[in-house]
């Protein structure tokens, strides 16, 4: 992580603009400074969380760097090869020399990262995220502001990876390295999708989901995050309510990923090993 002179300018501007003076109170300088860490966001040299001690930590200064360069920075018209649109963020133009391939129309704002050997499908990349390399962004897929996607991680078509700017304590989803995200798997709240997961089709999860294991004889329940190398379908669960008793969502952890599917890229491969298809 950078020097605690940047955090603390940060900080600083952060409390300024907060505490009610004008964005025209600000000097150039200062102005220079959220650019900064904008701009080492945009090249992978900072990142809004990071795995430290196995612990996943969240960098609130580099959140609030954020909100000051989407509240000063005034919109424009600007261009995106055929397309025209007026926004305060540019997108990023691609020369090849990034190493990341890209299929029109996929979108990645200015202050996203996306490392070498990634794959974008028509898809959505928004400020502050991560995707990491060897990972497949699918076609409709959209990873949410600073979401940290892992390496080698699919993302099926449809995938909706949920954004987080404030509360700046908040933690953003963070899906770790070789997971597959099966198609039109929902995730929000800043949920934790651990190494190596497999999630099928449909699944939902936000902070309040019951992950229920229901390969032991006596259920574990999880809540937001999901066990590395689990395997995972949509479920239901009972719960009672006033007018009373109905079927609410969760997600079931019917088995856990095997060596036999590390080499297979088919998430239907995946679950098939557990007579699951998507």
């Amino acid at each position: 992580m950078t020097s605690s002179p940047l955090i603390t300018s940060i900080e600083t501007i952060y409390q300024k603009i907060t505490s009610g003076s004008s964005p025209s109170d600000l000097s150039p300088i200062e102005m220079a400074v959220i650019e900064k860490v904008i701009a080492q966001l945009n090249d992978g040299q900072l990142r809004v969380a990071e795995k430290i001690k196995d612990q996943w930590v969240t960098h609130s200064w580099i959140k609030q760097a954020i909100l000051l360069f989407l509240r000063l920075t005034p919109a424009k018209t600007m261009e995106a090869g055929d397309f025209s649109f007026f926004d305060k963020v540019p997108v990023r133009k691609w020369n090849g020399k990034e190493k990341v391939r890209v299929v029109p129309p996929a979108f990645v704002r200015h202050g996203a990262h996306v490392e070498p050997g990634a794959v974008l499908m028509p898809s959505y990349v928004n400020i502050g995220a991560r995707v990491g390399t060897g990972t497949m962004v699918d076609t409709w897929a959209t990873v949410g502001s600073c979401a940290q996607i892992g390496a080698h991680v699919h993302l099926s078509g449809g995938v909706g990876v949920g954004g987080v700017l404030e509360p700046l304590q908040a933690s953003p989803v963070i899906i770790e390295d070789h997971a597959f995200i099966g198609s039109r798997c929902i995730l929000v709240e800043g949920v934790v999708i651990e190494e190596g997961a497999v999630l099928g089709a449909g699944v939902t999860i936000t902070a309040s989901t019951k992950i229920i294991d229901a390969t032991q004889k006596d259920p574990v329940i999880y809540q937001g995050r999901v066990p590395k190398r689990s395997v995972v379908i949509p479920g239901t669960t009972i719960k009672e309510f006033p007018g009373g008793s109905f079927g609410v969502p969760c997600a079931l952890i019917i088995g856990e990923r095997k060596a036999s599917t590390d080499l297979k890229t088919s998430l239907n491969d995946a679950l098939r090993d557990f007579q699951v298809s998507v």
